[in-house]
């Protein structure tokens, strides 16, 4: 992978995404504030989504948005091939 991604990079993403779906503005057209979960496309729970209901198309979403998935290493064996698998593998299988 080149230095665009990195696990510092996919941090800072989560970091980010995090701080989005925290932000709140004030609407006064509805006259309170409002959130991403207002305003996000959630097929799975249209009628009263949560900022997990929310559709997001992210390169985090391999990790299910979660540093600590992002961070998961595992033993693995192929044959006479030993070593150790992170994020970079798991994405890569994913992709």
């Amino acid at each position: 992978f080149s230095g665009v991604l990195t696990e510092e990079v996919l941090r800072a993403l989560l970091e980010l995404q995090e701080t989005l779906a925290a932000t709140t503005a004030w609407a006064p057209g509805s006259g309170r504030n409002v959130s991403l979960q207002d305003v996000c496309y959630a097929p799975l729970n249209p009628t009263e989504p949560r900022v997990d209901d929310c559709a997001v198309s992210s390169v985090t979403q391999y990790f299910q948005n979660n540093g600590s998935r992002l961070a998961l290493t595992a033993e693995q064996e192929d044959g006479d091939k030993k070593g150790t698998v992170n994020w970079r593998d798991h994405l890569i299988y994913c992709v």
